[in-house]
């Protein structure tokens, strides 16, 4: 009998391109049918025929606080009976930007947007506009969204720039991008000694989701830090996805390494449109109307989206809060190497606070070259195993897992179960 959710996808690919509105939904990665959800509620959520699945993407991180919190859902329900959307200032604006100013101390002024991708291309621009520069350093693997001057791959050498990594960007637009090794502070320092006058920014996930997790070297931060700051270039750390998750003041916090400007997204908006881009205040200045360099947005700082952040930042603050999200996530990553090792299966696992990584590989891998020789194949079957017993994983072998308040130790443990079940299956 065909499944609802094939059902589902069949219809979807006839108006939308590939049947998602994001690629990694597809499964082209691991293959088979997409899930199409109906529901969430705490750990969990249910598909469209009906079977629940606990959940470790939490909308790949928003979900910080469970799905459907009480708390979130009662303040959305508030803001929305008042009006959607306004395109005029609101009060609830000026509170969700003294709370990201509180928590997080290298902010001075923030301005809101509604999506990460928005947020990194905004402080790239400000960056350069600041600087009065045009070079920018990303580093292989890290994703900073889809704006184009950010689609880019190594170039043929450490001082060539990148190449476009999708169609429809020009080539002029990666010209001023150079590409680096993550966690390779020696070849920053090569470039910035080669280039380092006409380099604007370095932009860096502290610690990487999007090549599997994996967390920056305190060496690797520091250097960066220290070149930026002699070199007069500004260091920005795109926090979208660590930010609030690996701890109360984001990796920042957990590195004691201060950029100068910060990206976030997900947390911040509880699941709603809410992203961010703020930092030093004398950078911040350059940003329309008080300065020339311009950004907009007619939806920045939706007070239904703004109240759903507002009520997650809140929540997170709770006493022990974060100790107790650490625990858990470092209760299933400790629980799952187990489960591999004794199925005999070559399996790793690491975690920062409620972000976590799982590699089929002998040890856990440090660079970018090391994540990509982990075993996809394997990966896949694990993946497919697990979804069979109700446990919803990325569906793909480098994007990092995510655990909520609301992953107590019956979820981790039913977690585990299924994983000494699916580790035989690989």
């Amino acid at each position: 009998m065909t499944s609802q959710n094939e059902t589902l996808f069949a219809r979807a690919q006839l108006s939308t391109p590939g049947g998602v509105n994001s690629p990694v939904r597809a499964f082209r990665s691991v293959g088979g049918t997409p899930r199409f959800i109906t529901r969430a509620l705490g750990p969990h959520f249910w598909d469209a025929d009906g079977k629940r699945y606990i959940d470790y993407i939490g909308s790949w991180g928003p979900a910080i606080v469970g799905h459907a919190h009480p708390q979130v859902i009662a303040a959305v329900q508030e803001a929305a009976a008042r009006g959607l959307s306004f395109g005029a200032p609101t009060e609830a604006e000026i509170e969700m930007a003294e709370e990201i100013c509180k928590l997080v101390p290298s902010i001075e002024q923030v301005r809101l947007v509604s999506s990460g991708t928005e947020a990194a291309m905004s402080a790239l621009r400000l960056a350069r506009g600041a600087t009065g520069r045009d070079t920018i350093i990303k580093f292989e693997g890290c994703y900073h969204g889809h704006a184009d001057s950010l689609l880019v791959k190594a170039g043929s050498g450490l001082l060539t720039f990148g190449n476009p990594t999708s169609g429809g960007v020009p080539e002029d637009f990666a010209k001023h991008t150079l590409v680096l090794n993550y966690n390779n502070p020696q070849q920053l320092e090569e470039v910035f000694k080669a280039k380092g006058e006409q380099i604007a920014c370095v932009i860096v996930e502290p610690v990487a989701g999007n090549m599997n997790l994996l967390p920056a070297t305190k060496e690797f931060l520091q250097t960066m830090r220290r070149l930026c700051s002699r070199h007069g270039a500004l260091l920005i750390f795109d926090e979208v996805m660590c930010g609030f998750r690996v701890a109360l003041g984001g990796a920042q916090a957990l590195y004691g390494v201060k950029p100068d400007l910060t990206v976030l997204g997900k947390v911040i908006g509880g699941g709603l449109p809410v992203a961010a881009f703020g930092g030093r205040a004398d950078v911040m200045k350059h940003l329309a109307p008080l300065g020339g360099v311009y950004q907009a947005g007619t939806l920045s700082g939706n007070p239904v989206a703004v109240a759903a952040g507002l009520s997650t930042l809140k929540l997170v603050q709770a006493p022990g809060f974060y100790e107790a999200l650490g625990a858990q996530t470092a209760k299933l990553v400790k629980g799952l190497s187990a489960a591999a090792q004794a199925a005999g299966v070559a399996f790793c696992a690491d975690s920062v606070g409620g972000m976590f990584g799982l590699y089929f590989a002998p040890q856990i891998p440090k660079t970018y070259a090391e994540m990509m020789t982990c075993d996809k194949a394997q990966f896949n079957a694990f993946f497919h195993a697990m979804l069979e017993l109700g446990v919803y994983l990325a569906p793909s072998a480098f994007e990092a897992g995510f655990v909520s308040a609301q992953h107590d130790d019956s979820a981790i443990e039913e977690t585990l179960a299924a994983a000494r079940i699916a580790f035989k299956k690989v």
